[in-house]
């Protein structure tokens, strides 16, 4: 089961009118032209601001949110989603570095092979081990590869704060399953075969459907699951997934799906061996 949401370009570097670097990660679209988006430095930039981010798209500063957040509305010479898709930059979790002066390799690395529709502020990480060849090796062995769409968001990666992680909650999550999708997840549902979910989001998505039908129907609306230890799994057999950073809520679905004890020895053991974690790193298969 995969999911085949495309990464867009969601970091814009620009200056203010006084000529101050501006760096904004679009999070969100509020309205036509209007974006939430995490700004460094967000202290000072104050409504009314103007930002400017080549000659073809300028923005302008309607509100400050909590958290370093603001709204801001683009104004571009053309269409607004071409422009951010010319001027902006692979939307890299901060742990990775790259020099911003040079060119964004990352553009087509940080995408799945079977990526196809642009939304998502971030890769579905467990997906990047798939090449083509493996695809296809794998549809040789028998195994159905059925796709879906969900565009990750900046709620997926926004850390538990909560002592209680039955109390955290992740924000919705658009995503969409088609009905020929839906059709061919319901027979395997029926036939007894193991639905395999590679990545967490891929998991949301298909469980926040079956739950809400007790089967898979066709529908595009937004994921406000969070899953947590207790959670009684229904859709999902099956799991590949990348190792998480700490007090994250993929941290956390992970163990509720295999429980915390052997989670926490697979890292264990993913350390002693040097494993490489997080975006670009290894990954593991749970069933």
């Amino acid at each position: 089961m995969l999911h085949n949401t495309k990464v867009f370009p969601a970091r814009l570097l620009g200056s203010s009118e006084a000529g101050a670097r501006v760096e904004i990660f679009l999070v969100r679209e509020v309205s036509e032209s209007v974006w939430e988006a995490l700004a460094r430095p967000a202290r000072r930039l104050r409504s009314g601001k103007h930002l400017v981010f080549g000659e073809s798209l300028s923005a302008e500063v309607i509100d400050r949110l909590i958290d370093g957040r603001v709204l801001v509305k683009f104004h571009a010479t053309g269409r607004l989603e071409e422009m951010i898709d010319q001027l902006g930059r692979t939307p890299l979790p901060p742990y990775i570095k790259r020099d911003l002066s040079s060119p964004d390799d990352d553009r087509k690395r940080y995408q799945t092979v079977f990526a196809k529709k642009r939304g998502s502020i971030a890769a579905p990480t467990a997906g990047l081990h798939f090449t083509d060849q493996i695809l296809e090796r794998i549809r040789q062995k028998g195994v159905e590869i059925v796709e879906i769409t969900l565009h990750i968001g900046y709620g997926t990666f926004e850390p538990v704060r909560v002592q209680e992680v039955s109390r955290h909650r992740v924000a919705p999550e658009y995503y969409e399953i088609d009905t020929a999708a839906a059709e061919r997840l319901n027979r395997a549902s029926t036939e007894h075969r193991r639905i395999i979910a590679v990545g967490t989001t891929c998991t949301r998505a298909l469980e926040t459907n079956f739950t809400k039908y007790g089967k898979f129907l066709a529908e595009k609306t937004l994921s406000e699951l969070t899953i947590s230890p207790g959670y009684k799994f229904c859709a999902v057999k099956g799991l590949l997934t990348n190792f998480h950073l700490p007090k994250s809520s993929l941290l956390v679905l992970v163990s509720a799906f295999a429980g915390r004890e052997l989670i926490m020895k697979a890292y264990e053991h993913a350390v002693a061996e040097r494993y490489r974690f997080y975006s670009y790193g290894d990954c593991m298969f749970i069933t």
